[in-house]
């Protein structure tokens, strides 16, 4: 893309740190240190992890298709009162790319939601962690970012911690476990089209349509599936839906304000936290292998993290 080509000529020039209102400085480039795009992901998968803790317990008494429904429910009013805090219209300039963002949205939750019935947090979440290799991927035809060695080295190196926290061949490779990929793939077309839309949209709009897209197909289908709680499954389903609604707004300023390849690899801490949070409220410990896998999936992202750094420090060019 001729955009993503101008902005890394400018990359050398400007700095990388965003500006007041966590806007990323014009023309800052993939080879860049982001930090600000960093740590809004690092945050959104770690808000993802504890919604995801909730959703399995309320799928063992509630159809998936209610569980993400629910979800969506506390995206709305959330997008709403930021559009109208700072007074950002909340009609979308390409209504066609965010109806397409709210499908993949629904698909993603859907899937992962289907596939935690037969699956712990920890194993769906590492499953469905082919999403960076997929942002990637995608990023180098759709977004026309360049992709350099190192970054391909991260998302090597998390990617096999991943596939040693599944172990091929094991129980995590039945059936099930191609619900989670499934999930996985909608997700990296949900980050791309983020990307894609971020100069056009605010990020009020794109979590509204996202959230009303989901909301109103499920809402279509709902006399099929919905069925009846108490009001100890009503209180966890306000967190899960107000955890994934903060979530989402996250990861929408991450893809939003940095480079798709760039901010993927930090995605991993999610299957960090979903082992721990699992061992806590499931009492399910990862062995030895998967705390193997962890690690590699750790050094991933902290590898990423050095060699960003050191494009930061690295002598710019007159």
């Amino acid at each position: 893309m001729a955009a993503g080509a101008e902005r890394m000529k400018e990359a050398a020039r400007s700095p990388s740190w965003p500006g007041p209102d966590g806007s990323a400085p014009a023309g800052a480039g993939p080879e860049r240190f982001q930090a600000f795009p960093v740590a809004m992901v690092v945050l959104a998968v770690t808000l993802f992890a504890l919604s995801d803790v909730v959703a399995k317990q309320l799928s063992a008494g509630l159809p998936a298709e209610q569980v993400v429904w629910l979800r969506f429910v506390p995206q709305i009013p959330l997008a709403l009162l930021l559009a109208l805090r700072r007074k950002r219209p909340v009609i979308p300039a390409r209504p066609a790319a965010q109806l397409l963002r709210g499908v993949a949205m629904l698909g993603a939750g859907e899937f992962f939601i289907l596939g935690l019935h037969s699956l712990g947090v920890a194993e769906a979440t590492a499953i469905s962690f082919v999403t960076p290799a997929f942002v990637t991927l995608l990023a180098i035809p759709l977004l026309g970012e360049r992709v350099g060695p190192h970054r391909w080295a991260a998302l090597a190196l998390g990617l096999a911690g991943v596939l040693v926290v599944v172990r091929p061949g094991a129980d995590a490779f039945q059936p099930a476990a191609l619900l989670p990929a499934a999930a996985a793939f909608c997700g990296a077309a949900m980050a791309v089209i983020t990307r894609r839309i971020a100069g056009t949209d605010s990020s009020e709009t794109t979590l509204l349509c996202s959230a009303v897209v989901g909301f109103g197909l499920l809402s279509l289908s709902a006399p099929w599936w919905w069925t009846g709680f108490d009001l100890r499954l009503a209180g966890r389903a306000v967190a899960m839906g107000g955890l994934y609604a903060a979530g989402q707004y996250c990861l929408i300023l991450a893809y939003s304000r940095g480079d798709a390849s760039l901010v993927a690899p930090f995605a991993y801490v999610q299957v960090i936290v979903a082992t721990g949070l699992g061992a806590v409220v499931f009492g399910h410990v990862p062995d030895a292998v998967s705390l193997g896998g962890i690690a590699l999936i750790v050094a991933s992202g902290a590898y990423a993290l050095h060699r960003e750094g050191v494009a930061r420090l690295r002598p710019r060019r007159r």
